[in-house]
């Protein structure tokens, strides 16, 4: 899948391939990402993701393909040669060293001038807010301190690209959910372009403004977490991203303004149409928090379609919302999110209630992968 987005690109992508021996971990992606941007690579272990952050970095060659940053090939550029910086998961922070050593130990390498080093370090621990822990170690530091010590480290030899492996899978969920805020905001106030691995699609959704969707090496989709998440491409992206039900159906209507798709306990009528031939199989996926559920006595939509009896065989209570499995007639399971706007819901949905479930002929995607 090619995913350029036309000349105007800062890091390019080209038909970049990777063997290692008989197995190919990346195969023939292509990818614009602007500067300035946010990207994501998105997709379980194994996908190819980090190997390609690997050959942004310099560590792995492409077996085939280039790669261009901003106008300049980086074939056989060495790690210590690019304009690009990797932050690793580890963070790989020297525990004999104080933090502000930490920072400076790239520039020291490369041989700047003390107070330049003074200043580009004092200037990157106001920047990540750590300026009262400069003579601090490592191990006095809390894991979202040791993650702003390792990005201040990446950022102070300011770079054209920087790379996130992982960047908050060390830390606990809450800590990591106010991390991802604050790391976005940081890396936007500094301008540094960057691409980020994550198996984590909360945090893709959350931080990137472009995701690319991976699996064996190649890319599924590309394209806003918005765009995906809403349009995923196939079964394999509506499926990784967020909670999905996945019905398994066949086309018998595909007019210009709608659709209908026929499958074991409902059939879709969808809002527009899909060229679609009489009879073709395909998927439809529907979000459980674009359906709604009435109780048995109460007035569901007059219309068959987009409506199904079920009866709750489970339910699970997240604060914010309610997840209810409903068991169908056929057998088959419906997940529905019922938000919890009010502190006691009357009247709600118990474990054995028979209900409906419903929805609008906007809903549904219908897939043909």
């Amino acid at each position: 899948m090619n995913a350029s987005n036309g000349g105007g690109a800062f890091l390019r992508i080209e038909s970049v391939s990777k063997d290692f021996g008989d197995f190919r971990a990346v195969d023939q992606v292509s990818l614009d990402v602007m500067r300035g941007e946010i990207f994501a690579l998105l997709g379980s272990s194994g996908c190819g993701k980090s190997t390609l952050l690997r050959m942004l970095a310099g560590f792995e060659r492409p077996s085939a393909g280039r790669i261009v940053l901003d106008g300049v090939d980086l074939a056989g550029r060495p790690p210590y040669e690019r304009p690009v910086n990797m932050m690793f998961q580890s963070y790989a922070l020297f525990p004999h060293l104080t933090v502000w050593d930490n920072v400076a130990f790239g520039l020291r390498r490369d041989k700047l001038p003390k107070d330049q080093i003074a200043a580009r370090v004092d200037e990157m621990l106001r920047l990540v807010q750590l300026v009262p822990y400069a003579r601090r170690k490592p191990h006095q530091l809390s894991g979202g301190q040791q993650q702003r010590v390792a990005l201040a480290r990446s950022l102070a030899k300011r770079p054209q690209l920087l790379l996130l492996d992982e960047p908050l899978g060390a830390l606990d969920r809450k800590l990591r959910e106010d991390t991802q805020i604050e790391l976005v905001n940081i890396i936007h106030e500094v301008g540094v372009t960057c691409v980020m691995v994550t198996h984590d699609q909360e945090e893709a959704m959350t931080m990137a403004s472009r995701i690319a969707v991976m699996s064996e090496g190649r890319f599924l989709q590309v394209g806003s977490p918005a765009d995906i998440y809403e349009n995923p491409a196939n079964r394999f992206v509506a499926d990784f991203i967020g909670n999905v039900n996945l019905m398994e159906g066949k086309v018998v209507v595909d007019a210009a303004d709608h659709a209908e798709i026929e499958c074991a306990d409902v059939v879709h009528r969808v809002a527009h149409g899909i060229t679609g031939y009489q009879g073709e199989p395909v998927v439809v996926a529907l979000r459980p928090e674009k359906i709604h559920l009435s109780a048995q006595s109460a007035p569901v939509p007059a219309d068959d379609r987009n409506r199904v009896q079920g009866m709750v065989r489970a339910l699970s209570y997240f604060g914010g919302y309610t997840l209810y499995h409903l068991e169908l007639p056929s057998g088959a399971a419906l997940k529905v999110n019922l938000e919890n706007d009010t502190r006691q819901r009357e009247g709600a949905p118990a474990q054995g209630d028979l209900v409906w479930a419903h929805w609008l002929p906007t809903s549904q995607v219908v897939l043909k992968s």
